[in-house]
């Protein structure tokens, strides 16, 4: 089991950046996969990006270019970063971790790109 807290969101405006972090209640040296995900008001949650234990990754087309995860074991941590930012990424993020065959979720962070 663990818990998961998301923070770093905000209102920044279009071809901003913003750096989302992603805690855990405990060790994630053995969670061997994390990611992001997205809900936009109305619409379903989408995948966005995803690491393993060994460091590699996976994107969604739409984020792929401008989207970089990463995670720092040591700090319990993953990180979103994201650069370019558009209004059509407005949403809510939530963190994810895949603990055997459960998903854990953070309660997630409001992201608004807008001028």
């Amino acid at each position: 089991q663990v818990q998961l807290v998301e923070s770093g969101g905000g209102l920044v405006q279009p071809g901003g950046s913003l750096r989302l972090s992603c805690a855990a209640s405990r060790s994630i040296d053995s969670i061997n996969r994390m990611g992001w995900y997205r809900q936009a008001p109305g619409k379903q949650r989408e995948f966005l990006a995803a690491i393993g234990t060994g460091g590699i990754t996976d994107y969604a087309d739409s984020v792929k270019g401008r989207f970089t995860i990463s995670r720092d074991n040591a700090k319990n941590t993953v990180y979103l970063q994201m650069n370019s930012l558009k209004p059509e990424d407005t949403a809510v993020y939530y963190c994810n971790a895949a603990v055997g065959i459960l998903p854990y979720w953070g309660q997630g962070t409001q992201v608004t790109v807008s001028s």
